[in-house]
């Protein structure tokens, strides 16, 4: 069946400014031999703008921007805490949980036996002749060996990678050194993936990742909020043979979805009061992963504490879709929600 396809815009700018956080350079395009680590992520300040117009008509008109003084929300001090209890042991609010997804065998890259010496750190990799950088968490103790999950975490509008790897949208602790954790920086603090300039980043990243840590070919993630939330959907539209799993918070089309039919498990979340990214837009992202997934129509979804669960999707591939009622903002609790859902592969 013929998919959609959506336009890519040329710049989409949240506004957000955030100090500025110290960082040590990796090397340039080599081995990965830095042994910096991420500080502690900055306070954000200024307030969003809304994101201009799409030239196409796939996406419906945006919302408009939070009155002044406003902010997106606190997009990597996610509260840990895990929800209240109900009465049946269940946390409220908590989604449902998604079927029991069959673990998969492990597939070890290439990097599982390099004897390439890395580390945590700020590094740069070249991509068609622009510099770009990411900033890599390995898990203390880390085993050449032994594969590892790998989860990608896009940083926000306006935000940074230095930002994000404060704690890596709450899910590093609950990891307990089990995962390897990257987060990429974007062009003009954002994800526009003009001309598929950054697709082009992920794609470069794994390559490296791949020949040079020792990760499982078949547990790799991606979750960010906003338009992090954004670039997941775009990697869960054109990446979909690569990832396992997307937990997008609050995203959207905005980074271009490309054709075809390979399908991913997701997560997503989606403030009913959203006025930065409308949720008619996030319900338009969720129904493309849907489609793919071979999941039965809304109508036919179960819901369970706020959540849908999606029927009938593909062996392993299940949509869990949760709304609350907040605006541009992390979805209460959705570190432990998202890392219960990638830990469950």
């Amino acid at each position: 069946m013929a998919k959609p396809s959506y336009a890519i815009p040329s710049l989409i700018s949240f506004g957000l400014m955030f100090a500025a956080g110290a960082c040590s350079s990796g090397d340039s395009d080599g081995a990965m031999t830095s042994t910096a680590t991420p500080a502690a992520s900055p306070a954000m300040m200024a307030g969003p703008t809304a994101p201009p117009e799409m030239a196409s008509s796939a996406e419906p008109a945006r919302g408009t921007a939070p009155t002044e003084g406003s902010q997106e929300g606190p997009p990597v001090n996610v509260d840990l805490t895990p929800p209240p209890a109900a009465s049946n042991g269940a946390p409220t609010g908590a989604p449902m949980p998604p079927s029991a997804a069959a673990p998969g065998e492990t597939v070890p890259s290439a990097g599982c036996s390099s004897t390439a010496a890395v580390a945590s750190g700020r590094f740069t990799i070249d991509v068609a002749g622009n510099p770009r950088d990411y900033i890599l968490a390995l898990p203390q103790g880390y085993d050449a060996a032994r594969p590892y999950r790998l989860v990608f975490t896009w940083h926000p509008g306006g935000g940074t990678a230095q930002q994000t790897a404060g704690n890596y949208y709450g899910l590093q602790r609950l990891a307990a050194n089990s995962t390897i954790f990257v987060s990429p920086e974007g062009i003009d603090n954002g994800w526009a993936n003009t001309n598929g300039r950054d697709l082009a980043f992920f794609d470069a990243m794994l390559a490296r990742f791949e020949g040079e840590l020792c990760i499982d070919q078949n547990r790799i993630f991606s979750t960010g909020f906003s338009y992090g939330g954004m670039m997941s959907f775009t990697l869960g539209c054109g990446r979909a043979d690569v990832f396992r799993a997307i937990a997008p918070m609050s995203g959207a089309l905005y980074s271009g979805c490309a054709d075809g039919d390979a399908p991913v498990a997701m997560l997503g979340f989606h403030g009913t009061t959203d006025t930065v990214v409308p949720i008619a837009n996030g319900r338009r992202a969720r129904d493309v992963i849907v489609e793919r997934d071979g999941c039965q129509p809304e109508a036919m979804a179960v819901q369970s504490n706020g959540c849908l669960g999606f029927q009938g999707c593909s062996e392993g591939h299940s949509v869990t879709w949760c709304e609350f009622n907040g605006g541009h903002m992390p979805a209460p609790q959705s570190a432990q929600r998202i890392w219960d859902f990638f830990s469950q592969f």
